[in-house]
């Protein structure tokens, strides 16, 4: 069932249900971080490998430092920045928070949403939400409610629906190792506006196993149909006769049919094209062709997050 009954959907949750929903990022799986039963519900419905950490979601930052036993300084300048948002801090967990979620680790990946609806469900709530996105394992993470339901409708009771997602890309997830801040998967604030902020970070690239943070597989985010990446003036002659789709950054191309293409923002903003990245894949992966074409985008700002999802997207592992 779709909806927007809040009280509903905390009702489900507090029996220990998991239900979608909707962030400013993407839609998220939902249950309750503190119920291990719960939880492994979690796994179980997006078979998601149990090493694969989950994020856990609080209202603020008063609900965050019930979770984690310290706050670093850096941390806590980009809490006060950017939460609630597109941000997630890889934080040392208490011992409530079970090692189920954080797949054994002593960190926990932390979230303070900014969607309102989010907002008013967790504040409704007597405790966090653990939510990945609300996609089967690996594939193209959801950003509108009939996202979740053609993928996940028949297993869940509720999908909380909030409209579009206004970020569309995942949050930004950042640690502290050894106290220097790092970036360990890019997302919806740029490590740019991160700098900006604190100075240089270190930047993570994704592994392949035992990821530090969720979302760190090397093969992930892709399309059923293979995703092929390069410069697409080169590839659309090499693919020439075969049926293939096309995802740009700006460009539409005469020789492709029209219904075949998503450009991802014609007037070339990273903000318009993050947003429209899940969406787009969606539609192509939908039509009856056996490649998709895409290119890079500039590596810069939120072009620098598109690229790493493209990238998972592309990968084979």
């Amino acid at each position: 069932m779709i909806g927007q009954n809040i009280a509903q959907a905390a009702a489900l949750l507090k029996q220990g249900e998991v239900i979608a929903i909707p962030t400013e990022t993407v839609y998220g799986l939902a249950g309750n971080a503190l119920d291990e039963r719960a939880v492994a519900k979690i796994f179980a419905i997006k078979q998601r490998p149990s090493f694969d950490p989950l994020i856990v979601h609080v209202p603020d930052l008063r609900h965050l430092e019930n979770w984690v036993k310290d706050i670093p300084p850096l941390a806590r300048k980009l809490a006060e920045q950017f939460m609630p948002g597109a941000l997630t801090l890889l934080l040392e967990k208490k011992d409530q928070i079970s090692d189920l979620v954080t797949a054994g680790s002593p960190l926990v990946a932390m979230r303070i949403p900014a969607h309102p609806l989010a907002q008013e469900l967790l504040q409704s709530l007597p405790f966090p939400l653990a939510a990945p996105s609300a996609n089967p394992f690996g594939y193209i993470s959801p950003t509108r409610a009939e996202h979740v339901a053609h993928q996940l409708g028949a297993q869940i009771p509720y999908i909380l629906d909030g409209g579009p997602c206004s970020i569309g890309l995942e949050s930004t997830i950042v640690g502290f190792p050894e106290g220097r801040a790092t970036v360990f998967r890019k997302g919806g604030i740029s490590v740019e506006a991160i700098e900006a902020l604190i100075g240089p970070v270190q930047v993570k690239a994704h592994s392949s196993s035992n990821p530090q943070a969720p979302g760190m597989l090397k093969s992930h985010y892709a399309p059923r149909v293979p995703l092929v990446l390069g410069n697409l003036l080169e590839l659309i002659p090499v693919y020439e006769g075969k049926a293939v789709g096309v995802l740009s950054f700006r460009e539409k191309f005469s020789e492709i049919p029209s219904e075949r293409q998503f450009a991802l923002s014609s007037s070339g903003d990273y903000t318009e094209a993050a947003r429209n990245l899940f969406s787009a894949m969606r539609y192509l992966d939908r039509l009856p062709i056996d490649f998709i074409l895409t290119e890079l985008l500039p590596e810069e700002g939120l072009g620098r997050a598109i690229n790493d999802r493209l990238r998972r997207a592309a990968a084979v592992e």
